[in-house]
């Protein structure tokens, strides 16, 4: 790192559960969004502000007027814009040294293995579970760590699956696909706009420790919240020995 680097970082590197090697680790890190909207703006910003070196923000929508209730990442003349490319303007001001790629593109199939080859780490701020299993197996059949979050109404929840861990469950182990579940969308259900921060930074602070080899992940373990009573509930999640996808592609 460079004399600005250090500056910049320097209430990082001052932690000596990261210190220089950690923060290096992060300079050097390429991390995977999938999904600029409510958990992907907090997210990315604290990743770009902290100094992750590339940021691949993908999102094949657009800003909407009702996404800016909690979509921090965009300002109402984004209206009408792709999300990666506005979070990419947004995310250059925050940190210019943030190498911010954007995808303007629902990854899937070979695309989407293909860039979470490339990454370190990988965050799901998706909205369906479509998305979120087919992140799952990707990360899963490659070895790569998984953050993962959720918010809706009041509700909020984040875990981590990482393969890497033998022992530890992947998305799969904890919500079945194919099982019946109801897809609640924030445009029928709403969704109370600081329970996104909340979530989506707690998915940039394990996404960090991942990346700087400090503290315990959330791996085996889903954190709720209750928003509404500002209640955090923790369920230790125990690995499918019969996991359709992670007892069989484990690298």
């Amino acid at each position: 790192m460079n004399d600005e680097q250090l500056l910049r970082y320097s209430r990082h590197i001052l932690l000596p559960q990261i210190g220089i090697e950690g923060q290096q680790a992060i300079v050097d890190a390429r991390v995977l969004v999938i999904g600029a909207g409510g958990l992907g703006s907090p997210a990315a910003y604290y990743l770009a502000s902290a100094g992750v070196g590339t940021l691949v923000l993908a999102d094949g929508d657009v800003v909407d007027l009702t996404n800016l209730q909690r979509q921090i990442l965009h300002r109402t003349a984004a209206i009408g814009e792709p999300k990666a490319l506005s979070g990419q303007r947004t995310l250059a001001g925050i940190n210019p040294e943030c190498h911010v790629i954007p995808l303007v593109e629902r990854l899937s199939g070979e695309r989407l293995e293909a860039e979470v080859a490339s990454a370190d780490v990988v965050l799901d701020c998706c909205d369906n579970f479509a998305t979120r299993h087919a992140v799952n197996r990707a990360c899963v059949k490659l070895g790569k760590p998984l953050v993962s979050g959720a918010a809706i109404r009041f509700d909020g929840q984040v875990s981590v699956f990482d393969a890497r861990q033998p022992d530890t469950c992947c998305y799969h182990c904890l919500f079945p696909e194919g099982r019946e579940v109801d897809e609640v969308r924030c445009a029928v259900m709403g969704v109370f706009a600081p329970l996104t921060g909340i979530i989506g930074t707690v998915q940039a602070a394990e996404a960090l420790k991942l990346l700087a080899g400090c503290g315990a992940s959330l791996a085996g373990r889903l954190l709720l919240l209750d928003g509404l009573g500002m209640e955090w509930r923790e369920i230790r999640v125990p690995r499918d020995a019969d996991c359709a996808v992670c007892a069989v592609n484990r690298p």
